[in-house]
């Protein structure tokens, strides 16, 4: 089964970085721990602090969708960071074999 990759890209308003950031490298940690997790990484925009990218790689879209379901997820991402963010994309890939 071809492994998933994905991009999630987000953008903070202003003045919520200090309050969002903890929450991404809380995620992070979480997620990284997940058995069908291979990798997670945050990177935020050199020109565009308020802009933040989120490399998801699982060994599955079924191992994707279990990410989704965690506690940590609904916690961090649904409650916490989503209703906070100015805009929201998510791109899912298939890995080439």
């Amino acid at each position: 089964m071809p492994e998933l990759q994905v991009i999630a890209r987000h953008t903070l308003p202003a003045g919520k970085a200090a309050d969002l950031l903890p929450l991404y490298r809380r995620l992070a940690e979480a997620s990284r721990a997940e058995p069908g997790n291979l990798a997670f990484e945050i990177y935020r925009d050199l020109d565009n602090d308020h802009s933040v990218v989120l490399l998801e790689r699982y060994t599955s879209p079924e191992a994707f969708e279990e990410h989704r379901q965690t506690p940590h997820f609904r916690e961090l991402v649904l409650e916490q960071l989503v209703p906070n963010l100015e805009h929201r994309t998510i791109e899912s890939y298939q890995a080439a074999d």
